[in-house]
């Protein structure tokens, strides 16, 4: 049996653990539950592609656009097939080396793989700047960015229309 200190008067006195009352003890052990706390509200957010999801993307569709198998063109190219295939997936990022040597074997050059990859980057930038909402207090500013964007691409075209703006509460 375990002494400790009461607080018995200052008199110093040892007591039983057994004498203190069984509820505060228990009470102690008993895990406190933390009061519930709100999540910040957060704007959905579009991700970012990563390089070797686009770059998987980019191969894929150019080799069956031209109506390759991943067998021919791993052979050609002198990487396992399982291995291309996980590029093409995005799940492993590829040397260079290797992507040279699938550009070869898809006959395209490393130059149009990477303008494929920059078109396709920039349109998912585009996609995510359209699903971006704009807080009310900006409405008119975006909507003059819009009208003046419309406005110069329309002139660089020598076409002249207005440009309407369509905006949902």
């Amino acid at each position: 049996m375990m002494l400790e200190r009461g607080d018995g008067g200052g008199s110093g006195e040892l007591e039983s653990r057994e004498s203190i009352p069984r509820e505060s003890a228990s009470r102690e052990s008993i895990p406190r539950e933390s009061p519930a706390r709100e999540s910040p509200a957060r704007e959905p957010t579009v991700r970012e592609p990563l390089w070797r999801d686009v770059v998987g993307e980019v191969l894929r569709e150019e080799r069956q656009a031209r109506e390759r198998t991943l067998q021919d063109v791993a052979d050609v190219a002198r990487i396992s097939m399982p291995y291309l295939s996980e590029i093409e997936r995005g799940r492993k990022e590829a040397s260079s080396e290797v992507l040279a040597a699938a550009t070869r074997a898809l006959g395209i050059s490393m130059t149009e793989l990477l303008v494929r990859i920059q078109r396709r980057l920039v349109d998912y930038e585009r996609a995510a700047v359209a699903a971006t909402p704009v807080p009310i207090a900006n409405v008119p500013a975006a909507a003059a960015t819009v009208a003046a964007a419309a406005a110069s691409a329309a002139a660089t075209r020598g076409v002249q229309n207005r440009a309407t703006l369509c905006l949902v509460a």
